[in-house]
């Protein structure tokens, strides 16, 4: 496996909700808050082995407090909405970047086929298919 590259910077862009990441070759990408917050790398998020985070919705207006250094490895994202249990390594954060369009078209269809919202982790019961009951004896 290669070692991600460190950023040389980052900024958080607090009005448009976006984390920029600047690296040595030149490149830049800008993550929204939003898309960190749902692939956060932290159990809450991933449990334990699973191949696809667990599906949040509702992060829409998510921002983040703080930035903090965890060594020379990662950084530590507190959110809004209280979440700072994931350290979002150099090589997670490298990932997030080069696969973004991907991971987020994925997500955004995984929370339609659950009728969830990015405005709501609540699930859209009158959108789910009626539940068929047993008949009454």
């Amino acid at each position: 496996m290669t070692t991600a590259p460190k950023p040389t910077g980052l900024k958080l862009r607090k009005q448009s909700r976006t984390l920029e990441l600047r690296y040595a070759d030149g490149s830049i990408h800008e993550l929204p808050l939003e898309y960190l917050r749902v692939f956060s790398p932290s159990a809450e998020v991933w449990g334990h082995g699973q191949a696809e985070p667990n599906l949040i919705g509702g992060k829409r207006e998510v921002g983040v407090d703080a930035i903090e250094p965890v060594g020379q490895y990662a950084v530590r994202l507190r959110f809004s909405d209280g979440h700072d249990t994931g350290l979002f390594s150099w090589q997670v954060l490298h990932d997030l970047a080069t696969n973004h369009a991907r991971y987020w078209a994925t997500y955004l269809q995984r929370l339609a086929d659950m009728n969830m919202s990015r405005d709501s982790d609540i699930v859209k019961l009158a959108a789910l298919p009626k539940m068929h009951r047993p008949a009454k004896p």
